[in-house]
């Protein structure tokens, strides 16, 4: 029997199952709230992909052309899912070792009135990198920073501002955080160059924060005093607290500059982290595994729950406690779900033409370098403001941007590094958004209110663009191709 030939597919064809998405997805966020990641965003990423085999099938593409696609993106993400779930393990033992105490308690150290609100920015930095989460920093050193900043006299949106930009400066970059992995999947590159990569647009946007927050303390200058003791006594009584603890992120930091594989170098600052909790914390290993006495058997059950799934450390100040938890791998494990939904999505996409066929009208639309760009700022900005997530943000943008990118002979780092300066940082700036509404709440303060002084969320995009207008650090697959070339000639 004869096969039968493809039906080339239209714009209108390839654009219904996105938009079908977009909207199932909002409906969806809307009803569930936060808890929208835990399962039903996932569905709805399968059901997006349903309807794009629907669409295929009318165009007589193989229901088999399709699943082949499908594994083969699912495939091409299992070093990231290893990544990740190595990244949870590291976490727990990072925690159970002291090492992210440490963080907390040095960058509380230096919190002072005159220069609180820089110091500010720098202290819930230091945590959101250590933690990789914007909403734990928040939930926890924010709202201490809010209090004490209000004592201080300080306007509740310029604290706000301050708290919001560090914890989200720490997640962007922290190796830790789930969007700085889902980004490098979803573009296409792996995450230690993603970071790297980002650090051209991050820091100069920080730089120009920090300063903004340093001439802002000048102008709410107080004599008031910030005291910090209760918490850094309660850090102290809870974990044995020493410098020595640094080594292990300073070797994984080397790792990483030397250009290790990322799963080497997770695992070996994982591996590390279990060492160093066995040194310097062993009555803590010994409490999280429910024993009184230090042995083999609570030694090595303390280090592989704190390797796989939830640790509590009580601490004697309950507003410390949240700081003091871990996921463990169990922790990524909605990540992950994530992500292999939306290679199902991003699959059939690809297998029915109909990413191909949006990339091509992308190119025609945002024929320049620069339109490129700005079109996915757009796009990562109008997904925030529709399905009120982040993550989706990252995802559906990813997806629909990728192969532009690769037309353009852009490096899929760029794309990544866009996804997470216009996708990420803008989450929270949004009243109604998961991230927004969020932070909002816990600060106590509107996010209208903090909006105006949260400058590294709002600058992050418009530096991006600025470098593409300028074509400042953008990175191109055809010279990586002419390198190629020239090193096979010249072994010819």
């Amino acid at each position: 029997m004869q096969k039968q030939q493809e039906k080339p597919i239209s714009l209108t064809q390839s654009l219904i199952p996105v938009v079908l998405l977009v909207v199932l997805l909002a409906i969806n966020v809307y009803v569930f709230r936060d808890d929208a990641l835990s399962g039903t965003n996932q569905f709805i990423l399968l059901l997006g992909g349903a309807i794009a085999i629907i669409v295929g099938l009318y165009n007589r593409v193989s229901y088999d052309t399709i699943l082949q696609q499908i594994v083969n993106n699912v495939r091409d993400t299992s070093n990231a899912i290893y990544i990740l779930l190595l990244v949870g393990a590291l976490s727990g033992t990072w925690l159970l070792s002291g090492i992210i105490p440490s963080m907390i308690y040095y960058g509380l150290e230096i919190l002072h009135p005159s220069i609180y609100l820089p110091a500010c920015v720098i202290i819930t930095s230091i945590i959101s990198i250590a933690t990789g989460s914007s909403w734990t920093t928040s939930a926890t050193v924010g709202i201490a920073l809010v209090g004490i900043g209000n004592a201080l006299g300080m306007p509740l949106g310029v604290i706000g501002g301050a708290v919001v930009s560090g914890a989200y400066f720490g997640d962007k970059l922290s190796p830790l955080s789930d969007t700085t992995n889902l980004a490098p999947v979803m573009a296409g590159t792996d995450l230690f160059t993603h970071i790297r990569y980002m650090l051209y647009t991050t820091v100069p946007t920080y730089i120009v924060t920090l300063i903004l927050f340093i001439i802002l303390g000048f102008v709410y200058s107080t004599e008031g005093q910030v005291n910090t003791t209760e918490t850094l006594d309660a850090i102290r009584q809870t974990f044995h607290i020493t410098p020595l603890l640094f080594i292990v992120p300073i070797v994984v930091i080397l790792l990483i500059v030397k250009k290790v594989q990322p799963i080497a170098a997770l695992l070996i600052g994982t591996l590390l982290g279990a060492v160093f909790a066995l040194i310097f914390q062993p009555d803590i290993v010994v409490a999280v595994a429910g024993g009184e006495t230090f042995n083999f058997y609570y030694a090595y059950k303390g280090i592989m729950l704190a390797l796989t799934t939830d640790i509590r450390i009580l601490s004697p100040l309950e507003s410390l406690n949240g700081l003091f938890e871990a996921g463990g791998m169990a922790s990524m494990l909605n990540t992950v779900w994530l992500i292999l939904c939306a290679m199902f999505f991003g699959g059939t996409m690809e297998a029915i033409g109909a990413l191909q066929k949006i990339s091509a009208a992308l190119l025609s639309v945002a024929s320049s370098l620069f339109g490129l760009f700005a079109s996915t700022v757009a796009s990562c900005l109008a997904v925030n403001i529709t399905t009120s997530d982040q993550y989706l943000s990252i995802v559906v943008p990813g997806k629909m941007f990728a192969e532009a990118y690769k037309q353009k002979g852009l490096a899929p780092e760029n794309l990544s590094r866009t996804l997470e300066d216009s996708g990420t940082v803008t989450s929270v700036l949004i009243p109604w958004n998961t991230c927004g509404a969020y932070h909002a709440g816990v600060l106590g303060i509107p996010t209208l209110t903090y909006l105006p002084y949260a400058f590294f969320n709002y600058l992050s995009p418009f530096v991006t663009l600025l470098y593409a207008a300028f074509d400042i650090k953008i990175r191109r697959l055809v010279n990586k191709e002419k390198q190629i070339d020239h090193l096979v000639k010249e072994q010819n």
